[in-house]
């Protein structure tokens, strides 16, 4: 069974418990706790020692198992306090953002590098590193993704495969999604209108709602036998409680009918 959660940045106006109280109400299996400095902190990496038993508490009394953290920054100390509140929290998937600038082959070769470096780290937590392509970023598309995990090439790093992304880079991502599931650990959902390069106010980004085709996105996870953790993550201006519930929820049950529908929940 396919494992659905929610980044808790849905939830960025709210505390922990409130964020993973919701979540579970809406349906969902389990959580990506946010760490992503200026947008979103449920747990601010600096404080991690003190907050994580915490939030780890917070995940008992709600009923949510902790899938995946986002922390998007590629800093080596960041990410040394990341992999340890992992290892602590049991949470087996830190994602990152790759930074860079698109269509620039230093670039991509720097953030190749440094991928490679902070992998061995993540290897030394017991923690797997994923990065996704992303708009405007050194690793955007399908062709930068592939040149990217086949240089690295470390049993800790994974690709974390955002639909939005590869809509956004002019590809169809149920089709683009064969050439990466080989290297997938982690996937970021939401839909998209538009070519970007933002993915849409927050209601736009609930499945179901966008552009993209997330029937053949989903058959093509499930085709492939991918079992990692499928989590919601919508990003834009604070939300109320009742907003954020509502795309959570709208997004859950969009996602498990297909789900049922394929078998694979």
């Amino acid at each position: 069974m396919l494992k659905l959660g929610v980044n808790t940045v849905l939830y960025k106006g709210f505390g922990i418990k409130a964020a993973l109280k919701a979540i579970k109400l809406a349906g969902y299996d389990g959580a990506e706790i946010s760490a992503i400095r200026g947008m979103c902190e449920h747990l601010v990496l600096d404080a991690w020692e003190t907050q994580c038993p915490l939030i780890l508490a917070a995940a008992r009394e709600a009923g949510v198992e902790l899938l995946s953290m986002e922390v998007a920054s590629l800093e080596e100390e960041r990410l040394t306090k990341a992999f340890k509140a992992a290892k602590y929290l049991g949470v087996p998937v830190v994602n990152v953002g790759p930074g860079g600038k698109s269509g620039d082959d230093d670039s991509l070769n720097a953030t190749i590098e440094t991928l490679k470096a902070r992998s061995e780290l993540a290897k030394q937590y017991g923690v797997t590193l994923c990065c996704k392509a992303h708009v405007g970023a050194s690793i955007y598309s399908t062709p930068t993704t592939i040149k990217a995990v086949e240089s690295i090439a470390h049993p800790n790093f994974g690709v974390d495969m955002d639909p939005s992304h590869i809509h956004r880079a002019g590809e169809k991502p149920e089709e683009a999604l064969a050439s990466v599931v080989q290297y997938m650990k982690h996937v970021h959902i939401r839909d998209c209108k538009g070519n970007g390069p933002s993915p849409g106010a927050p209601k736009d980004q609930a499945c179901g709602r966008g552009e993209i085709n997330l029937y053949g996105y989903f058959k093509a996870l499930v085709d492939a036998d991918y079992d990692g953790p499928v989590c919601l993550e919508v990003i834009g201006p604070e939300l109320s409680m009742a907003e954020a519930q509502t795309v959570a929820a709208e997004s859950y049950g969009y996602m498990n009918a297909i789900l049922k529908q394929l078998g694979a929940r």
